[in-house]
């Protein structure tokens, strides 16, 4: 557990410090100066602060007043980014390797031989889940033959990528586990066990949008979906390609990062 918490913890630094110099930059091109707007007769006035002056800005400054209240929410944006990545910066370095998940792992194989887990670490736990047996969707005579680093078979090239990636990273995941919805079963293309959480997701890789036949049950499976309460972005997720725009592994990296870890 420790693993995933600090990559949770990791990640979420990593987008903090990227978010600070995206907005550095945008605050650059905005104009000079600072907002400041007082009540009078109920209504607002605005007026741009600078060189010590305030300078009353009228109904022609609209797009003025715009871009220095934008500045200012940039500031604010800039100034809580910069705290919450101190705050996890210093959280990252006194996080203890040592959990109570951990302990059982670290112990001697004699100790370990007689001692009971209290909590399953991650690693027992993936494996425990990796250990329940189902049957996959059977492949149709005659099609073609991908095959994993774990030695799986699948039904694409693109598959076989995504399998391997969620493999090196050390993500659990079954293919085409059947998963019961409504009145019958679906296969959904990955079924992973999100550490960080702990959490069943789903993934489909819609590999043929240029297909309108392949396409069209693309929705419906959606719908299916969300009845059962698995929601996109929750625990569905989706990635796409066609035969103008092949696989981005970049992009892959990244999703699988974002959504998986």
């Amino acid at each position: 557990m420790v693993d995933t918490v600090l990559g949770v913890m990791r990640a979420r630094y990593r987008t903090l410090i990227s978010a600070i110099r995206s907005l550095e930059k945008q605050r650059e091109k905005l104009a000079d100066g600072s907002i400041n707007i007082k009540k009078h007769r109920n209504k607002p006035r605005y007026y741009q602060h600078l060189d010590k002056r305030n300078k009353y800005l009228g109904q022609n400054d609209t797009e003025l007043i715009r871009e220095l209240v934008q500045k200012d929410h940039i500031d604010k944006a800039i100034r809580a980014a910069t705290h919450e990545a101190e705050v996890l910066k210093n959280d990252i370095i006194g996080y203890p390797r040592l959990t109570m998940e951990k302990v059982y792992e670290a112990l001697p194989e004699e100790r370990k031989e007689y001692a009971s887990p209290i909590i399953p670490g991650d690693e027992e736990y993936a494996r425990e889940w990796l250990a329940i047996p189902f049957k996959p969707k059977p492949f149709k005579k005659g099609a073609p033959k991908y095959y994993t680093l774990k030695g799986e078979r699948v039904r694409s090239k693109s598959e076989v990528i995504i399998a391997d990636r969620l493999f090196a990273k050390g993500i659990p995941y079954k293919y085409e586990c059947p998963l019961w919805v409504e009145n019958g079963f679906i296969h959904p293309d990955f079924t992973i066990l999100r550490m960080s959480d702990r959490k069943i997701v789903y993934h489909e890789h819609c590999g043929k949008m240029t297909d309108p036949e392949y396409t069209k049950d693309i929705p419906e499976r959606a719908n299916k979906y969300a009845r059962i309460g698995i929601f996109q972005g929750d625990r569905l997720f989706y990635t796409f390609e066609s035969a103008e725009c092949p696989l981005d592994i970049e992009a892959l990296d990244a999703f699988i990062e974002n959504n998986f870890r």
